[in-house]
């Protein structure tokens, strides 16, 4: 099953494309609630290179390493890649008259209900519209 969301933000196209994969900006929102963090980003953003962000819940509690392999990327178009397990993400990035609608579509996983991966992705998803429009202010 493929789940998408989308998200209009209000900035512009160099923004996030920048904030998106630039690890210093990565840090600041990816992660899906306030009590966790991303303490880590690598990335080397090109086909057939990996990505590797480490996730961790703020007391220490537990985390984990979500990471992926390139396979296409248009520069401030989109990026499309493979997770560990197989599955499919691609990230679109469309111009609209306010700025950029970012739109993911990823495969989802067996282990949590389509509802619970689609609200951890969307809020992800928020966290990024906020850092990238607390740029703009």
């Amino acid at each position: 099953m493929k789940i998408s969301i989308e998200m209009d933000i209000n900035a512009s196209l160099a923004q996030i494309w920048s904030a998106w994969t630039t690890p210093t900006h990565i840090t600041q929102w990816n992660f899906a609630s306030d009590d966790w963090c991303c303490p880590r980003a690598q990335i080397d953003l090109q086909v057939g290179q990996t990505f590797n962000y480490r996730m961790e819940a703020k007391d220490g509690s537990m985390g984990f390493d979500f990471e992926g392999e390139f396979t296409e990327i248009k520069i401030q178009q989109g990026i499309v890649f493979k997770l560990e397990d197989g599955r499919e993400v691609s990230i679109e990035f469309r111009p609209t008259a306010h700025g950029v609608k970012v739109v993911e579509t990823f495969e989802a996983e067996s282990a949590n209900t389509a509802e619970l991966q689609r609200q951890g992705w969307l809020n992800i998803l928020s966290n990024f519209k906020k850092h990238v429009e607390s740029l703009s202010n």
